[in-house]
């Protein structure tokens, strides 16, 4: 305002400076009045009368008086002209002088206030300070995620602009001179707050630059809180990881959530669903600046608030025993993939009563702690590799895999719907089968043929022979060959228990597989009629779970957790949050999803056959008794994939006591071989430790280590040939 009205004056003094100046040389200039002409001869014509007489004679002649004419002007004065012009000059000045006084009445009096507040504005600015997340603890109050300091190096604003400073510091820290820079200018966080550079530094960096002070003026070195994982790897793909807010993020901030530049923000698994709860609420440091933007002082403080603890519903004990099978199995020596059995797996356990997800395991996996500070480069591409199988995938939600045999149980429920099985029809299975006509022959895996065999005995031996004839059936009887069923009648009834659709568990990325239909093939290849046309050989595919169809292993937790109790229940890993105070501010409330629409008898038929896979099938039954598990009390299913030019994958699903079910287990293998030998020993094994859990026998957890990305070629090329 101050210069605005020194500006104001200044014009003011100029313009009667030169309206003077202009007066002074019109007043000097010699201008004729009007009406003056310039040339003057006659005396008479400037007012001087003669001084001879009326009758006075010249040359014997008489002279008349001069006469002066009406229309000639009265004379004036040169100074009479001034006088005006500064009297119009005066007025001039009044009206200029006038006008400034009625501009500082109104910057004064009338937007005073207005400016006071601008002015205090200018010289207090709010910044804002991080604040630690809450930890993520298991069920039984286990720490999985904590924090821990971090060295981390700040500047001030006018850093950006000293281009000796930044290069030493881009040498220093090792990270490139522009990256440097525009943290430096990122002023999201407060026009005068302090910038991050760089966390988690190296203590000799800190100490080089703590050293060398005159060398980096208005840097600093703080000690900030980063995400601290005291189990290294444990649940890495259910905990998920943090890391620098990015530009997307900044963007798209949900309603009561602050973020500033600089703030750690989840990025995946519950640190990313759950952010708006971990995160704390920022500080607030109230400060008085110089016209540099330094910090001179500052008049108010609020300490940052801490984030709310999240609870999950994972057991920390059962998760270390998934999480070291499957590293065990794939990758024993060395963490190098391929050294054992298959190149990839997930597992899955959940609690059949509410839905809690109790072990979430993929692997191969990684350690959360490399995200800290920001992800080198160099492991960014490694973990986008085929040779590392992709570490960053979580196989549990966003693996999608043919189901095999592990289908067998839905769509023998949907034969045991429509009557195309029941407990007295039987079958011939001569391990081969050409139910069309057509002369293209399906293999039963048994080659051999299973014989004479009932829907029971098609189940607990996994025949295909008997699936296949049921394939059939529903293809026969469908409204496309002039029957009366839907064309998706077998489907409708595999739908019932989830499949094809996601499960709405609380993480990010949960694929929905697929149940194929005729509706979907015909759109798939809509570019290829031919490719496109539903014909019975898909059906009889999918009635074993092979051809189109996709499940995740969390669907089949989930599916076979409804066969044990009817129901499907919401997978979820939210136990409970509990605020800064201790106090518990939510908690979890497990939700039915769908009751499936399934006859009791029907039910229990396939009950009972799930059952007798543990207990009639000899190889099966071994390995329950192995892990200390009593095959009367478990229903399972084993189950081989095949994929094409690659390896079989290995399945199994388990839940158990089949009398009050508590905990169902669903595991796959990539390319591990077959369902029996490879993915019923992973089952087992991890079913076995929920029951220990869940009765006290089983407390410990120890540290998981991250994959190291490293491989080698796996000793098959193409499938071995399934064993059930």
């Amino acid at each position: 305002m101050i210069a605005a009205l020194i500006a104001a004056a200044v014009a003011l003094v100029v313009a009667i400076a030169v309206i003077a100046v202009v007066f002074v040389v019109r007043g000097r200039t010699k201008t004729p009045y009007a009406g003056q002409k310039k040339d003057v001869r006659s005396v008479g014509n400037v007012g001087v009368h003669s001084t001879l007489g009326a009758g006075s004679r010249a040359g014997g002649k008489s002279m008349a008086a001069p006469r002066v004419s009406s229309s000639q002007p009265s004379s004036r004065t040169p100074s009479e002209g001034l006088t005006s012009r500064f009297a119009a000059m005066g007025v001039l000045a009044a009206a200029i002088f006038g006008s400034l006084g009625v501009r500082l009445w109104s910057m004064q009096v009338m937007a005073g206030e207005s400016y006071k507040s601008e002015a205090q504005k200018n010289k207090y600015t709010t910044m804002y300070t991080p604040a630690p997340r809450g930890y993520i603890y298991d069920a039984d109050g286990v720490a999985i995620v904590k924090n821990r300091p971090s060295l981390t190096v700040v500047a001030d604003a006018s850093v950006a602009d000293d281009r000796d400073v930044v290069q030493r510091l881009s040498a220093v820290l090792g990270v490139p001179y522009n990256v440097v820079r525009q943290r430096i200018q990122d002023a999201t966080a407060g026009a005068q707050s302090q910038r991050v550079v760089a966390s988690d530094v190296r203590l000799r960096d800190v100490a080089f630059i703590s050293e060398h002070t005159e060398a980096f003026p208005h840097v600093y070195i703080q000690t900030r809180t980063v995400r601290s994982y005291p189990y290294g790897a444990l649940a890495a793909h259910a905990v998920g990881y943090t890391g620098p807010v990015t530009d997307g993020q900044m963007k798209n901030v949900v309603d009561g959530r602050k973020i500033a530049s600089g703030d750690d923000v989840g990025q995946g698994g519950i640190e990313k669903w759950y952010d708006d709860l971990l995160a704390g609420d920022h500080g607030l440091q109230t400060v008085v600046a110089d016209t540099n933007g330094n910090v001179i002082e500052i008049t108010s403080e609020t300490q940052p608030t801490r984030g709310s603890d999240v609870y999950l519903t994972l057991k920390a004990p059962v998760q270390y025993v998934a999480d070291k099978a499957l590293a065990a199995l794939i990758a024993p020596k060395d963490g190098t993939i391929g050294t054992g059995k298959g190149c990839a797996g997930a597992a899955v356990v959940m609690d059949v009563r509410d839905g809690g997800i109790v072990a979430l395991s993929s692997y191969p996996t990684f350690s959360p702690e490399t995200f800290i500070g920001g992800i080198s480069q160099e492991t960014w591409d490694l973990f986008g590799t085929d040779e590392s199988y992709h570490p960053l995938l979580n196989r549990a939600i966003s693996g999608t895999y043919p189901a095999a045999s592990t289908y067998k149980a839905f769509t023998g429920l949907a034969a045991l719907a429509y009557g195309f099985a029941d407990t007295k029809k039987t079958w011939t299975c001569t391990g081969s089968w050409d139910g069309f006509g057509s002369g293209d022959w399906q293999d039963c895996w048994n080659h051999n043929g299973h014989g004479t065999i009932d829907f029971r005995s098609g189940i607990v031996q996994s025949c295909d022979t008997v699936f296949y004839d049921i394939g059939k059936a529903f293809f026969d009887a469908g409204k496309s060959q002039n029957g009366n069923l839907s064309d998706t009648a077998m489907q409708e009834e595999i739908e019932k228990y989830g499949f094809g659709k996601t499960c709405g568990i609380d993480l990010e990325a949960e694929e929905a597989g697929r149940v194929p239909t005729p509706a979907w093939r015909a759109e798939h290849f809509k570019d290829y009629p031919m490719e496109g046309a539903w014909k019975g050989g898909y059906m009889t595919n999918m009635v074993i779970g092979q051809g189109d169809v996709l499940v995740t292993p969390l669907q089949i937790a989930v599916s076979y957790g409804a066969l044990a109790t009817g129901d499907l229940m919401k997978p979820h890993l939210l136990k409970e949050v509990r605020n800064a105070e201790g106090d518990v501010a939510a908690t979890f409330e497990p939700q039915v999803i769908g009751t499936p629409d399934v006859k009791p008898e029907n039910l229990a038929i396939v009950r009972d056959a799930l059952n007798g896979v543990a207990t009639d099938n000899a190889d099966t039954s071994a390995t329950l008794i192995r892990f200390g598990l009593d095959p009367a009390k478990v229903a399972c299913k084993t189950g081989t994939g095949e994929v094409a030019n690659k390896e079989d994958y290995a399945f199994f699903a388990c839940y158990a006591p089949i009398d009050d079910p508590k905990y169902v287990v669903a595991c796959v293998v990539e390319q591990g071989g077959g369902g029996s030998a490879v993915g019923a020993p992973l089952g087992a094994e991890i079913l076995a430790a929920a029951l220990a859990a869940d009765s006290g026998e089983l407390v410990d957890v120890g540290a998981v280590a991250g994959s190291t990305g490293k491989s080698q070629e796996l000793a098959g090329s193409g499938s071995s040939g399934r064993t059930d």
